[in-house]
């Protein structure tokens, strides 16, 4: 069992290490120091129940339904530019740009509903997590495939803890305005990069 949780643990982490959409919101709400907990929350508990559904089975009934998939893959689209977009904006702004959370600070509701969008409108989370981790959870059978989903849950409540609260160790780095419209704008180009994979297919 051991064995199997451990092969969950590192599956779920190099799938979800990759940098994303996702993972650089979190990283921006940890260095702001913004609702990081809520953050933090909602992407790990989110990508749990992604991940159980995956194992259970859910994953064989979302592969029969592509225009589902077609669906969420468009509306992901259209949120990352206009995530993109916004991040490309907000990099014009100082006041918006200080460390510590000293100016332009987002909203409770802002953050949560920009930590739901940018999880559940993003194909690459139900790929990855639902159909992925559950296909590969099957072959370790009944008993196993549940260990495996454990290490994976596991897997994702270090990575997102770790990225949101040891994001705060970078704020010397990137104490600056001018610091932080760079990563504003690597940002802005990262999901514009993937809505243009996402559009693509």
């Amino acid at each position: 069992m051991l064995d199997s949780s451990l092969a969950g643990l590192l599956t779920g982490l190099s799938l979800i290490v990759a940098i994303g959409a996702q993972n650089a919101f979190v990283l921006r709400q940890g260095l702001a120091r913004e609702h990081v907990g809520v953050v933090v929350a909602i992407c790990a508990v989110s990508d749990l129940v992604l991940i159980l559904a995956g194992v259970a089975g859910i994953g064989v009934l979302v592969e029969r339904a592509p225009l589902a998939l077609d669906v969420v893959r468009w509306l992901g689209v259209a949120f990352l530019t206009w995530y993109a977009v916004s991040s490309l904006l907000r990099a014009r702004r100082d006041e918006a740009l200080r460390a510590n959370g000293t100016g332009g600070r987002a909203t409770l509701r802002g953050a949560v509903l920009g930590a739901a969008a940018l999880t559940w409108l993003n194909p690459h989370v139900y790929l990855d997590t639902v159909l992925l981790l559950g296909s590969i959870a099957a072959n370790e059978g009944p008993t196993g495939r549940w260990w495996f989903a454990g290490g994976a849950c596991l897997g994702s409540v270090l990575w997102f803890s770790g990225l949101g609260y040891g994001a705060r160790l970078l704020s010397p780095l990137l104490s600056s305005p001018r610091a932080w419209r760079v990563l504003d704008v690597l940002i802005g180009l990262t999901m514009l990069g993937i809505a243009v994979l996402l559009a693509r297919g």
